[in-house]
């Protein structure tokens, strides 16, 4: 039987309106999920803000601790159905779903950690006449209504990125999933309120239209829009945020690797390979470029190659599969045309190349497609990698930074001097040296530059970025 989720929110109506959840790999229903109207997106919105204005009744700081706590205790005894469901959903292999679970967990560990030692500051005074007397200080207060928009990629830990440090900075938050993997956010919603939370601090709905979901982010009763998807869509949307409305943009990017004569092959080739086709590359850090010194590029492209040649396509949800699907058919189409242009613009297939089925693409190694490729100018999103010859240095970094985009990058080297030179002159918000542009924790800053993003990702910067510091200055003759 056909799975139902309502929206999670207080007062909605029954709707008749719902959106089918697809399995990427066979196509399968898996769920269907109500979907909102502007009316039921209204609602959502003055439920929040009455929370809002109420301040008596703001969740006090011990009770977002409690609260998130408990989820991550909840989510650690059902995590492999929570594994499953993402795999299935999302078609990211089992192995990597259940490791995104765990990192879910453990982002709820962070929250509350961030949590305990959210504190202001003492600003200084008595320092000059006017300042006599006083004494100032600041404390952190929840900015106001966070709405967040997520991605398909990674349907569990990115909401828990966008929405446990909503709770955790004490905003209500209105959460809207991906249409395509929704699934994973309703299951951590309802877990948010068996662990107590009250319902009207995290409502969790689908919109019908683009319409309806442009109607609630561009509300002027949003404080803070929290985005992470496709740059078309995340700068339209800043460009109609309301006046006052804080956001922070996640999009992707075509990330770059340097890879000196000096390099450890053998090192090297898994870290690319699971950078590159970790989740079939739908991965906004995604091993893209590889800038190879012409010296070693071939023998890199092959070792590369018999690596991707060896990696299991198939149903995410088995063990023994290490890529799944594109998340629909269509890119599966777009990706095969890409790789069609570079190999008509002289590129050399050396692993992959062509379609498996409807759903999955082959890991593909591409040698030395032309710079002018969609391939190579834009975020390919497959299971896609490409390798360039140079020969010097200062000519790689040229290249890498040639695009409008700018996020993680790497250089693989024993070299210290190659490691800071391109750490100085990539455009990036962060250089990796000797690992994978898809490396990532979940403390650690994490931003888009240029056309890549706005705002700096990562959950302690997220909750910061959801409240305000409010200063009280206090005048005594005794101070």
């Amino acid at each position: 039987m056909t799975q139902h989720f309502d929206l999670l929110m207080p007062g909605a109506k029954k709707s008749s309106d719902t959106l089918s959840v697809l399995s990427p790999y066979d196509h399968q229903i898996i769920a269907r999920v109500a979907t909102a109207d502007e009316e039921t997106v209204d609602l959502a919105l003055n439920n929040a803000q009455s929370l809002f204005n109420d301040r008596s009744h703001w969740l006090k700081t011990e009770q977002r601790l409690a609260i998130l706590q408990k989820t991550a205790k909840l989510m650690t005894e059902c995590s492999e159905s929570l594994a499953l469901e993402a795999a299935r959903e999302g078609g990211k292999p089992l192995i990597d779903s259940r490791i995104e679970v765990a990192r879910a967990i453990d982002g709820l560990h962070v929250c509350t950690e961030t949590l305990k030692t959210n504190a202001g500051s003492e600003i200084p005074m008595n320092l000059n006449a006017a300042s006599a007397n006083k004494l100032a200080f600041t404390r952190r207060e929840p900015i106001g209504i966070v709405v967040a928009v997520s991605a398909f990629n990674h349907p569990l830990n990115l909401i828990v990125h966008q929405v446990a440090p909503a709770i955790a900075a004490g905003c209500p938050v209105i959460v809207k999933p991906a249409e395509d993997t929704p699934l994973s956010c309703f299951r951590f919603v309802q877990l948010l309120f068996e662990a107590g939370l009250p319902s009207g601090w995290c409502q969790c709905l689908l919109t019908k239209d683009t319409t309806v979901a442009t109607h609630l982010v561009t509300s002027p009763l949003v404080s803070f829009f929290s985005f992470i998807g496709s740059a078309k869509v995340g700068w339209m949307l800043r460009s109609k945020l309301a006046p006052g409305t804080r956001c922070a943009l996640e999009h992707g990017g075509a990330a770059p690797i340097i890879v000196t004569e000096d390099a450890d092959l053998d090192a090297a080739i898994p870290k690319l390979v699971k950078g590159g086709f970790y989740h079939a590359g739908q991965v906004c850090v995604s091993v893209q470029r590889v800038f190879v010194h012409d010296s070693i590029a071939k023998i890199l492209a092959d070792k590369l190659a018999t690596a991707a040649d060896q990696l299991c396509v198939d149903d995410p949800t088995l063990e023994t599969t290490n890529v799944g699907p594109l998340i629909r058919p269509g890119e599966v189409d777009r990706v095969e045309a890409w790789v069609n242009e570079a190999i008509g613009l002289g590129a050399q297939v050396m692993a992959g190349g062509k379609r498996l089925s409807d759903t999955t693409y082959q890991p593909t190694v591409l040698y030395n497609p032309s710079d002018h490729c969609k391939v190579s100018q834009q975020e390919i999103f497959g299971p896609v990698v490409c390798v360039y010859p140079y020969h010097d240095m200062d000519d790689a970094i040229k290249r890498a930074n040639a695009l409008p985009f700018a996020f993680q990058a790497s250089v693989f080297t024993k070299n210290i001097d190659s490691a800071m030179k391109a750490y100085s002159h990539l455009n990036a918000s962060a250089v990796m040296i000797n690992e994978h542009t898809a490396f990532r924790t979940d403390w650690m800053p994490f931003a888009g530059l240029r056309q890549s993003g706005l705002g700096v990702g990562g959950i302690p910067h997220t909750l910061r970025d959801m409240q305000i510091e409010k200063m009280m200055v206090i005048h005594s003759d005794e101070i």
